[in-house]
């Protein structure tokens, strides 16, 4: 293990997913942030944590406590299987048509001209719509009889 290590994540066969602390990291401290990160002190074991409740999706809380450790800036050791950045155990074939495949064929498409759109597009104005001609007499207003102002 690393010199600089604070924290330390692994397996164990009775107490299933546990943590301990390094002696580069405070005993208070270290029991602070492993207690908030859902791990218990194992009865008889100074220094050891497990994780409560182990059932409840433990490899997964076990790896976000390992990030969560990391984000803080604590050098955090963990077991292959719960290192969230460990490398994938096999390296997956190559898919045939990637995403930057796709975007080649989009940017060649897009540079090329379309077979749907064979005459240009006409520059010209479209037609005016026709005014209708001015009126040369004025309306005239009825009002109602009888009344005066």
């Amino acid at each position: 293990m690393d010199p600089g290590t604070h924290f330390a994540f692994g397996t164990h066969p009775q107490h299933g997913f546990v943590a301990s602390f390094t002696a580069t990291m405070p005993a208070h401290l270290a029991h602070w942030f492993l207690t908030r990160e859902q791990f218990e002190p194992v009865p008889d074991r100074p220094g050891l944590f497990r994780l409560t409740e182990p059932d409840r999706d433990g490899p997964r809380r076990t790896r976000q406590a390992v990030r969560d450790l990391r984000a803080q800036g604590y050098s955090v050791s963990a077991y292959m299987g719960l290192d969230p950045d460990a490398p994938a155990a096999a390296p997956r074939p190559a898919r045939r048509h990637t995403v930057s495949d796709r975007r080649a064929r989009t940017a060649q498409a897009a540079a090329m001209r379309s077979p749907q759109r064979r005459v240009a597009p006409t520059t010209t104005a479209p037609a005016a719509r026709p005014i209708p001609p001015k009126l040369t007499y004025a309306p005239t207003v009825h009002l109602p009889a009888g009344r005066s102002r």
